[in-house]
């Protein structure tokens, strides 16, 4: 017996209440004083002083460890807590500034736990059953302005940890991470509200989910004015360097998750751009957002700088920069009223920046090629022959060499892509069990696989796997040796423009519209197309365009079309007073 190495037992007996241990041959604890002995073990490894013990003691730690090994005790707002914050890291290191993630996306998620009653009132849902009573403010009108400590709390940084805020003391009192009994820990998930939050339907309430942290993320990027945009975040995704797809395996080892949680915080599909920007507005509503800083011309998010962002990455000539600032001009599209997201208006919208950039591109194109597989290959042999004859001057902007030359590029960068999509391991590093009786099954599955897929790696290809390629705003670059790829920013547009006085007109003088509802009210002369009857070159553009956003053909369409109703509408109300004779298709 060893009265020393048990002094470090400091629990009373409970025959005689005395605190005096000593330790028997089989490694028990047992008082000195009445010489009870209880089941509680000591971990032995000095086997020289107590021989055979240290099988015993062992096996016996590890049976007592199995009541630890449920972990920490916590809710599903902390596992979706902890995702924004890496989120916010991943941002700060692709450059955004520190301000988004101490400041902006700090006060947001305040607010959000605020106006789903989970933290910031008085009865929030997690301490009782029934349904908790909110602040005394009114909280269904605009009270932004009544709690200024939401934007002004600019001292105490989001989630510094990782899991916690060091300002939000009374946060812990009314949402606590308490040790909780085993009877109070749901046996159905690692949260301790994983079953009550997914059957949770509450009218009025945005639910948390994945999709939802990119919103908080995009909305926080526009509130700073970032140079990031909507289709460069979700690209951002997709590319790794932003958590999304199994960010659960970024949890602390202590945050156990299984069961429902699988269904909460597993997702096995890449975000949608027209999903995201619709929960981004429906949050901002939530939340009851005021009015967003505003959009200026010097911002990134305006289409005068979206547009010549995006003629640089498809190797379209500068000199069309001016027409798409034309453009922007007769439509309206670049006033700060249009372009400023008001959560609070009554038709609470936000602008697809980078998808209406890239639709005023389009229609340019249009203004000055047609896109109908005639006109823009007739321009382009003209262009041809200028150069053959005049190499020395700067040279006309060819098309055709343009459409051969993008859709080489275009087509083995998507087959990339598509490679890199079939190749993408959906399974995360930490398995997903239903229960905690099957994580031995579920980690004895994931070895298999992971061994598997190294031998199977090993048979196919023996050159290593490329790493995360950096990020980048570009997808495309046209400023290297490769005298295969030319690059058409310095080419001039002369041949298809005219000059008439002291302006430049285009020799094209038709025009085709997408809708046909729009044609039958403004201009029925103009001809129609049905989607299935659009050109080549008007398919490849679209494609080519969509591909770089990561959308929906069908979305760009719909944009284009909005973009044309607004410059023909104010085109044709101005040609109609001066002349009804003369056609609304002439640019």
């Amino acid at each position: 017996m060893d009265l020393e190495e048990a002094e470090e037992f400091k629990e009373r007996c409970t025959q005689c209440e005395a605190v005096s241990w000593g330790l028997t041959d089989e490694g028990k604890y047992y008082c000195t004083s009445c010489h009870n002995v209880t089941e509680r073990s000591k971990e032995v490894i000095n086997t020289e002083v107590i021989p055979h013990a240290q099988i015993k003691a062992l096996n016996r730690g590890l049976k007592r460890k199995n009541n630890s090994e449920k972990g920490w005790d916590w809710y599903v707002c902390e596992g979706f807590q902890y995702i924004l914050y890496q989120q916010a890291e991943a941002l700060k290191n692709l450059g955004v500034g520190p301000e988004l993630k101490n400041d902006v996306l700090h006060n947001f998620w305040k607010r959000y736990l605020q106006k789903s009653k989970q933290a910031y009132c008085k009865n929030p849902v997690h301490t009782t059953g029934r349904k908790p009573t909110v602040l005394e403010d009114n909280l269904s009108h605009s009270d932004w302005a009544s709690e200024p400590e939401l934007l002004s709390d600019v001292n105490s940084p989001f989630l510094e940890s990782g899991m916690e805020s060091q300002s939000d003391v009374h946060t812990r009192k009314s949402f606590p991470i308490s040790k909780a009994s085993q009877s109070e820990t749901s046996v159905c998930s690692g949260s301790l509200d994983g079953v009550e939050y997914s059957q949770r339907k509450e009218k009025g309430i945005v639910k948390m989910t994945m999709p939802q942290t990119l919103a908080f993320c995009y909305l926080s990027l526009l509130w700073q004015r970032e140079a990031i945009t909507l289709s460069d975040l979700l690209r951002f995704v997709e590319e790794d360097h932003i958590p999304y797809i199994n960010a659960f395996q970024h949890f602390p080892e202590q945050m156990k998750l299984y069961g429902r949680d699988r269904g909460i915080f597993g997702t096995e599909s890449w975000p949608n751009y027209d999903d995201i920007y619709k929960k981004t507005i429906e949050v901002a509503t939530f939340l009851d957002l005021p009015r967003f800083p505003e959009i200026t011309e010097d911002c990134y998010l305006h289409p005068n700088i979206l547009c010549m962002k995006y003629l640089m990455e498809v190797n379209l000539p500068d000199e069309m920069h001016s027409l798409t600032c034309h453009v922007v001009k007769m439509t309206g599209m670049g006033e700060v009223d249009f372009l400023t997201f008001d959560p609070i208006a009554k038709m609470a919208k936000t602008v697809k920046y980078d998808v209406q950039a890239v639709a005023i591109i389009v229609v340019v194109l249009k203004l000055l090629f047609l896109l109908d597989d005639n006109l823009e290959w007739s321009l382009s042999n003209l262009a041809e022959k200028h150069n053959e004859k005049n190499k020395k001057d700067k040279p006309w902007f060819d098309f055709r060499k343009w459409y051969q030359i993008m859709k080489k590029a275009f087509d083995e960068k998507k087959q990339n892509w598509e490679e890199a999509r079939a190749k993408y391991l959906w399974k995360s590093e930490k398995p997903l069990y239903y229960s905690y009786v099957d994580k031995p099954v579920a980690y004895k599955k994931r070895e298999m696989v992971v061994n598997l897929q190294k031998q199977f790696s090993t048979l196919v290809d023996s050159t290593p796997t490329a790493g995360k390629k950096s990020p980048s705003s570009f997808q495309f670059n046209w400023t290297g040796e490769d005298t295969e790829r030319t690059c058409f920013h310095g080419h001039s547009l002369q041949g298809v423009l005219k000059e008439k006085g002291q302006s430049l007109l285009t020799k094209n003088s038709l025009y085709w519209l997408s809708t046909q509802k729009f044609c039958r009210c403004y201009c029925t002369h103009v001809t129609t197309y049905e989607e299935s009857n659009y050109s080549l070159s008007y398919q490849f553009i679209l494609n080519l365009f969509s591909f770089l956003l990561r959308i929906k053909t069908s979305l760009l369409h719909e944009e284009v079309s909005l973009v044309e109703k607004e410059l023909f509408k104010k085109k044709y109300s101005v040609t109609k007073k001066k002349s009804k004779s003369k056609k609304v298709r002439r640019y």
